[in-house]
């Protein structure tokens, strides 16, 4: 793989459109741009301004995450627990302002969190994504510096982020800042990269919250859900995917009409059953964020559903700086914590794809289909055969909603197929 340009990650099937190589260019000469066939976002090369000096390829975490190096680097250590990384406790908890709470995707706590640290003089701004004024159905990465513009970019996005194009709103910072970033695995995965090539970056990011995922959505899941209920993508001027209560339900405001709401079970059956699921987030080997200093995740626990309605979060908390963090902020009632077990927070997330027991079987299919495979230098478990029928029914459905006649297929499929699909996740 030649080492000198991003290219040669996009063009192996690898990039994960976190928009890292955007962030640390120093010649601007990448830029993340819409795919509209795939509804992906991809990075696309100024031959003219690159010099080719390599830092885009050196932070890609698509093609590599050196796990162990980085673990070393970060926490001093490699993990006992390969499922859950260096971590010290795990919480459940919320954002002590109903509004705050009531209004987040799962509780506010990061959104409460980065408030406090902002109002404390902790951070002086936090690189964070909301959905863009202009463009409603694109989102935007920022760096947020009043607590306003920190709760504008509250909820899940479940569509494609590149997050770390922010970074470089970081490195040219002229003030010595202190800043927070927040994302996804992948996006942390090139935050860490970056900072072991940029001294600015590692002077300046101080805090790194990860949010738990299982896989993004490419925006024709989006596009699909429009087309279902009868939305001209043109007369939208606000998409929240989540709010207002826990679970929550995506919000669509129109010009010249009222909101249409989308009950977050029927959206998230699309997600769940991996259709419109870029394929490269099934070579992705870790769900819980583990280079995070914490990571953040819905608490899909029996006993909390039936009685939460507006919202709790799982945190692993994995540095000294999250822990004296969240003990500031509960002091200062900022947030709600109590302690649980870890055994509590990963019973939350299910064990099938936390697990990371059907990645064997996608590298495998993915090789089968003539793609790399990305290198993260950890001890990847074996798949037996269950893991890989899931696999064949995720990449099958992967396959089927990037076709163009899916408007026929996808709704019977996901309601056939759904059953089905659980049934072979709880048993695995």
């Amino acid at each position: 793989m030649n080492n000198k340009t991003i290219v040669s990650v996009l063009t192996k099937g690898l990039c994960t459109g976190c928009g890292t190589c955007v962030g640390i260019c120093p010649k601007d000469a990448v830029e993340m741009v819409i795919d509209h066939r795939q509804g992906l976002y991809v990075p696309r090369l100024d031959e003219e301004k690159c010099n080719e000096c390599g830092l885009c390829f050196q932070v890609c975490p698509g093609h590599a995450v050196d796990f162990k190096q980085l673990n070393l680097d970060i926490f001093g250590i490699e993990p006992d627990d390969i499922i859950m990384g260096n971590h010290l406790n795990c919480y459940l908890g919320h954002a002590s302002d109903y509004d705050i709470r009531y209004d987040s995707a799962s509780g506010g706590l990061v959104t409460a969190l980065l408030v406090f640290a902002l109002e404390q003089g902790l951070i002086d701004g936090a690189l964070v994504t909301r959905m863009r004024k202009d463009k409603p159905l694109e989102p935007e990465p920022f760096i947020a510096k009043t607590r306003e513009e920190i709760i504008s970019a509250s909820k899940s996005k479940y569509c494609p982020v590149p997050a770390n194009i922010a970074l470089k709103e970081i490195i040219k910072s002229k003030d010595c800042e202190k800043f927070a970033v927040v994302g996804l695995p992948c996006h942390i995965h090139g935050v860490r990269k970056a900072e072991k090539v940029n001294r600015t970056l590692k002077e300046r990011i101080v805090l790194h919250l990860g949010i738990v995922c299982s896989h993004s959505d490419r925006f024709t899941e989006t596009h699909f859900l429009m087309h279902k209920y009868g939305i001209d993508k043109k007369e939208v001027i606000q998409l929240d995917y989540r709010g207002q209560g826990w679970p929550g339900s995506m919000r669509i405001q129109l010009r010249d009409a009222a909101g249409k709401y989308i009950p977050y079970d029927e959206y998230i059956a699309l997600h769940e059953l991996y259709l419109f699921t870029p394929p490269r987030c099934t070579l992705c080997c870790d769900m819980v964020a583990r280079l995070a200093d914490a990571s953040f995740m819905d608490a899909w626990l029996p006993e909390i559903k039936v009685r939460d309605n507006a919202g709790s979060s799982i945190v692993i908390s994995r540095t000294e700086k999250s822990e004296t963090l969240g003990q500031r902020a509960i002091l200062e009632n900022a947030v709600e914590l109590k302690e649980i077990s870890s055994t509590d927070a990963l019973r939350s997330q299910g064990k099938t794809r936390i697990s990371n027991k059907d990645l064997k079987a996608n590298f495998y299919l993915s090789r089968l289909r003539g793609n790399a495979i990305p290198n993260y230098n950890i001890a990847i478990p074996k798949s037996g055969p269950a893991n890989y029928l899931r696999a064949i029914v995720v990449n099958f459905n992967i396959w089927l909603s990037s076709q163009i006649f899916l408007g026929k297929l996808i709704n019977p499929l996901a309601y056939v197929e759904s059953r089905a699909f659980r049934q072979i996740k709880s048993k695995i």
